[in-house]
């Protein structure tokens, strides 16, 4: 493996960084909990998306699930994540990582009561914020056509 072309093609580098403090206010607020948009898929030219996932006091997340076109990753930054690596759950906590290439089964939930935190990286960047608005707007009333459609137009299989 090596590195790959070159991107920047300047001789002295140039002052492009962007910093986000951690006062900003997430940009997603559900009904339990929190999503910080830290770098989306448009700000990284499509290289990667993170974000801050905040459960709240009261967990929950998405059952078993795959993606055909991005690879997801999830570090713990405190409480309890129970991931599901595509054969087990697993109860993960501080520090714990979990990297789930293109194709693999996995799911997440946030333990109630932990006050759980973690990040999730998506490479490539693509548009995840649509996806995380249309879940925490709710699917409640569309009918089941229009539930696969706007699963499928974000890259989400359930199993």
């Amino acid at each position: 493996m090596s590195y790959p072309a070159a991107k920047y093609l300047g001789e002295s580098g140039e002052a492009s960084a962007q910093l986000r403090p951690a006062s900003t206010t997430p940009e997603l607020r559900r009904k339990t909990g929190s999503v910080g948009y830290l770098a989306t898929g448009a700000m990284t030219g499509g290289q990667f998306g993170l974000y801050h996932w905040d459960f709240g006091n009261e967990g929950g997340g998405p059952g078993p699930h795959f993606h055909r076109t991005l690879s997801e990753s999830f570090y713990i930054l405190a409480g309890t994540v129970r991931v599901y690596d595509g054969t087990r759950w697993v109860d993960a906590t501080l520090g714990d990582y979990l990297y789930v290439p293109e194709g693999g089964i996995h799911g997440f939930e946030g333990v109630a009561g932990t006050n759980a935190e973690m990040l999730i990286l998506f490479s490539p960047g693509a548009p995840r914020e649509a996806y995380f608005e249309g879940i925490a707007a709710g699917l409640d009333g569309k009918t089941a056509e229009e539930r696969a459609a706007f699963f499928a137009e974000h890259d989400n299989y359930w199993v």
